[in-house]
């Protein structure tokens, strides 16, 4: 008996982990999408590392020693005389960086570091859309079911009643299986909603490094948010975008990279100087002769031209790129301004009153039709009629709600 309670705990365990669910607002999903999301993680070591890069650049050389002592003294026969009548002499040398070498270095690394933080926040707009879009995507989804199973609750309860009635001869069989082919049918589409969230949630699951099975909860009041009457020109929003889109900001600090790289590769082209003092007991002009020194490299046929010359090729790439990315930009503010208000229009041509009127006159129909007093197929095909507008109205909501948040995503800054 105990092996058996055992196996049945594990068995009930198994189940609770596998139809685990928790609901979340969209709030709470994003709070846990920033705080786990594996992706943003990864990313941000890399601003880290752009960071120990900075402070990489702003050290110098070390400072550089050698020394020369005596191993063999012929005339009188010694080995090591580095005595006070012995010969030993002593260098040491600090490479000392002309023409702002240091300076340009430094001041490339901490730009690469800014872009590395911009790259970072521009990854945190992309997948905050795609929470958002599946976060949607699941609610509505999941009201569509909901739709959908109070229909076929009510076509089930008929089919077995009609399948009662048609052993008794009662009822014709057409019937019944114009009854059964509605049911199926309901049931096809839910199984294609059903399949369309098994994605949607393991994009959601992945996006908040989450086991469990999401259920979005949604305060539907704040959907009005959505239908706001205007959100501003296209002028104005292409402002919005420049100033909050980081890899718009991205392509301009691309550009300030270039051209420090193009001052660093013109200062690489001139020579630094080996600065040092050295230190030779008897073996200079006079004894215990200390010295300064220098040494510089001459510049005769390499002074960095072809290195010079490619950053300048770059930092031109670099502004031609700037502008196909705001013609991009424009193009991308225009199309997805244009998909809300179509969207918007569409939603706001289903007034309330008729989706009320509706949902009455299917109660009505489904009351006559059990008295029998509406047809088989009169019944059918209004419920057929009724699945499609109910469908169909989640589903405009739901294009209102992604089309604006994909707006919002566009101009990286929430105008609903």
């Amino acid at each position: 008996m105990k092996v058996k309670h055992i196996g049945l705990g594990v068995i009930l365990f198994i189940c609770q982990i596998t139809f685990a669910q928790k609901k979340l607002d969209l709030s709470s999903c994003e709070q846990q999408f920033v705080k786990n999301n594996l992706l943003l993680l990864a990313r941000h070591y890399n601003i880290d590392a752009t960071k120990a890069l900075t402070i990489q650049a702003k050290i110098w050389d070390l400072p550089y020693l050698s020394g020369e002592f005596n191993a063999i003294n012929p005339p009188n026969s010694k080995v090591l005389d580095v005595g006070g009548k012995g010969q030993k002499a002593l260098a040491i040398q600090q490479l000392i960086y002309l023409g702002g070498k240091k300076k340009n270095q430094v001041a490339l690394s901490k730009v690469n570091e800014q872009m590395a933080d911009l790259d970072f926040q521009d990854l945190l707009r992309v997948l905050k859309f795609q929470l958002r879009k599946s976060f949607f995507t699941l609610y509505f989804n999941n009201k569509k079911i909901e739709t959908t199973d109070v229909q076929i609750a009510h076509i089930l309860d008929l089919v077995n009643a009609y399948t009662v009635q048609v052993q008794k001869g009662n009822v014709p069989l057409k019937e019944l299986v114009r009854l059964q082919s509605l049911l199926i049918s309901f049931r096809n589409e839910r199984i294609e909603i059903i399949n369309s969230n098994i994605e949607e949630q393991n994009n959601l699951k992945l996006l908040l490094n989450e086991t469990a099975n999401i259920t979005p909860v949604y305060d539907e009041t704040t959907f009005n948010k959505y239908l706001k009457e205007t959100v501003g020109d296209t002028k104005v929003l292409e402002g919005l975008a420049t100033e909050n889109r980081a890899d718009y900001l991205l392509v301009n600090k691309n550009i300030e990279a270039n051209q420090w790289n193009v001052k660093w590769q013109q200062s690489l082209a001139k020579p630094d100087v080996n600065l040092g003092l050295s230190y030779d007991q008897r073996g200079g002009a006079f004894n215990n002769q200390v010295n300064v020194t220098f040494g510089i490299p001459l510049a005769f046929w390499n002074r960095n031209q072809g290195n010079i010359k490619f950053s300048q090729v770059i930092l031109q790439q670099a502004k031609a790129d700037k502008e196909t990315f705001s013609q991009k930009l424009q193009t991308e503010i225009a199309t997805n301004l244009s998909k809300w208000k179509e969207a918007k229009i569409n939603y706001q041509q289903l007034s309330p009153t008729t989706i009320a009127d509706f949902d009455e006159v299917y109660r009505g129909v489904l009351q006559n039709f059990q008295k029998r007093n509406v047809s088989i197929l009169e019944f059918t095909d209004f419920m057929e009629s009724y699945n499609v507008m109910s469908l169909q109205i989640n589903e405009s909501k739901k294009r209102v709600a992604l089309t604006a948040e994909e707006l919002n995503s566009v101009l990286n800054y929430n105008v609903f």
